[in-house]
């Protein structure tokens, strides 16, 4: 019987894992709990001998996936898959895959509803501003940026998009205008919220000379990675123009100098949210598991990314 491991630190729903487990059984599959786990050593034993895993933000480097020695495929439960060792994954066989689009709207209205917070300043009882009429720019037109889009579409905000592998015809087609360059995108829009994955070309890449253009009361909205945003560059900006703001999925490593000099102009979720609905847990956790059957059962390699 094949084992498939579900290795969470910060665990799926109870109705994700039920799920989950219902269709492996169904597959014959046995499937195996690592849980809440506090030590790599629990990881690297967990590993030794299943045949396939999905992992939500837990790492899987270079050493957890030498020590898998049946593995042959770890699916990562979201878009994003930067936590996973790629180099190591391919060195081992193994197949690595991730589940576009499955957390996508949760990410989407956890930015939306970002903007909302800080626009009104938090609901600390003083006079904020509105949504409705601003410009917003979409930085990657993908299937996040979609969502924003559409939610941002009910606020009658004004909405531009910069993906330079997007036709502007799709863009288009949802109402949203493209723009030619990041730069034009910044200079347009009072926020820009952020959809690129963290990699060696986005990596520090939304800098001041970015940042620097945006007009008055700019707002950068951050539901991708901390690593796209150039940290230093962040905080040359909100020193020298107190009309910035910043929100983030994720504090950056700069967070105490927030706290420290910059109180309402900034909100960082205490942990990474995006993914954090009943409803994507399950759509990643079901499709993490019906690709690993699919994977093994059919050899379909759709989702792989190494």
């Amino acid at each position: 019987m094949k084992k498939v491991l579900i290795a969470t630190e910060k665990p799926f729903a109870k109705a994700a894992v039920y799920s989950i487990k219902e269709i492996a059984n169904k597959a014959g599959y046995e499937l195996v709990l690592l849980e809440k786990y506090t030590e790599k050593s629990q990881l690297l034993e967990a590993v030794a001998d299943v045949d396939a895993m999905i992992i939500r933000s837990d790492k899987a480097t270079k050493e957890v996936l030498d020590a898998a020695k049946n593995l042959k495929v770890i699916v990562r439960a979201g878009a994003g898959y930067d936590n996973i060792d790629l180099e190591a994954a391919t060195a081992n066989n193994i197949v690595a895959m991730n589940t576009p689009g499955q957390n996508s709207n949760a990410v989407a209205e956890l930015a939306i509803g970002m903007m909302i917070f800080l626009a009104r300043n938090s609901f600390n009882g003083t006079s904020g501003t509105e949504l409705r009429g601003k410009t917003l720019g979409i930085h990657a037109y993908g299937n996040v940026g979609k969502y924003v889009a559409e939610i941002a579409k009910g606020f009658q905000m004004k909405i531009y998009a910069f993906d330079p592998f997007i036709e502007d015809s799709v863009i288009e087609a949802d109402g949203v205008t493209p723009v030619k360059s990041a730069e034009e995108l910044y200079k347009k829009c009072q926020y820009v919220s952020l959809h690129i994955p963290a990699n060696d070309k986005t990596k520090n890449s939304i800098n001041k000379d970015l940042l620097g253009i945006m007009p008055e009361n700019a707002v950068l909205v951050n539901t991708a990675r901390k690593e796209v945003v150039h940290e230093d560059d962040l905080l040359e900006i909100m020193e020298t123009r107190p009309d910035f703001k910043y929100i983030s999925d994720i504090a950056p490593v700069c967070a105490d100098t927030f706290a420290e000099k910059y109180e309402g102009r900034y909100f960082f979720t205490p942990k990474k949210m995006g993914a954090q609905t009943a409803e994507a847990n399950i759509n990643a956790g079901i499709a993490g598991i019906t690709q690993i059957i699919n994977y093994l059962e059919k050899g379909d390699e759709t989702f792989k990314v190494n």
